[in-house]
């Protein structure tokens, strides 16, 4: 079985709870609201001092397993094993750490500036400051947007799921992309070799849905910007 089969089924029930749940359709935004998550918990805005909405398996924050009542602080290095999943926040921003990940957390006064993904996957809702995402072969000029990273070492999967993100491969100064997205409109692969100037090419959109994206803007007291879709649970999550 693999890594991917193995959180399917975790996040298969929180992608179907989300979807039963989020109904104020007929509001004066048309967005529909959080009203149901994991095990029949309401998502709402974290309470001061929490950061971990939801935790599974191995999954280390500087060096030490994570509980419930872990703060994460922001330069925190955090780690997941291949049964590991985290859901978390730090200031205004959310994130969902998948399995076999380590991403590695800088800023300062309680706020994250940068995110370096060294490896595996992230899905990230971002207030309004200035942030960068890095991994081994792009950078991610962030403000304000909601956005997926997947990194290995001979490309990074990019999708700017709304808002404005600024991409370039580290390998070539003239692969350069400024994407404004509404609706995971333009998903993108950076690749670490090729030809100057073309690192950066289309991608389909795979393995994160908007029903995850509403759980962590609603965990930061944000609503996503786009209408939530009846067919949320049917939309694409993975690439086979």
């Amino acid at each position: 079985m693999s890594n991917d089969e193995l959180e399917d089924p975790r996040r298969a029930f929180l992608i179907k709870a989300l979807a039963m749940g989020f109904y104020a359709s007929g509001t004066a935004s048309g967005i529909l609201q959080p009203v149901l998550a994991m095990g029949g918990r309401v998502p709402k805005e974290l309470a001061p001092g929490k950061s971990v909405y939801d935790v599974q398996g191995m999954v280390t924050v500087n060096g030490q397993q994570v509980t419930l009542d872990t703060q994460i602080p922001h330069d925190a290095q955090v780690v997941t094993g291949e049964d590991g999943m985290m859901i978390f926040a730090v200031g205004q921003d959310a994130f969902v750490l998948r399995s076999n990940s380590s991403l590695k957390l800088s800023g300062s006064n309680g706020i994250v500036d940068v995110l370096r993904l060294i490896s595996g996957r992230l899905l990230s809702v971002f207030g309004k400051t200035e942030h960068q995402v890095a991994t081994l072969v792009a950078t991610i000029g962030i403000r304000g947007t909601g956005v997926y990273v997947e990194a290995d070492p001979e490309k990074s999967y990019v999708c700017t799921c709304y808002g404005t993100t600024e991409l370039a491969a580290v390998n070539d100064s003239g692969s350069r992309e400024i994407i404004e997205a509404t609706h995971h409109d333009a998903p993108k692969y950076i690749l670490a070799n090729g030809n100057s100037g073309k690192l950066i090419v289309p991608a389909p959109f795979i393995n994160h849905t908007d029903s995850e994206l509403a759980l962590l803007e609603a965990l930061v007291g944000r609503e996503t910007p786009f209408v939530f879709s009846d067919d949320a649970y049917d939309s694409p999550q993975k690439e086979y």
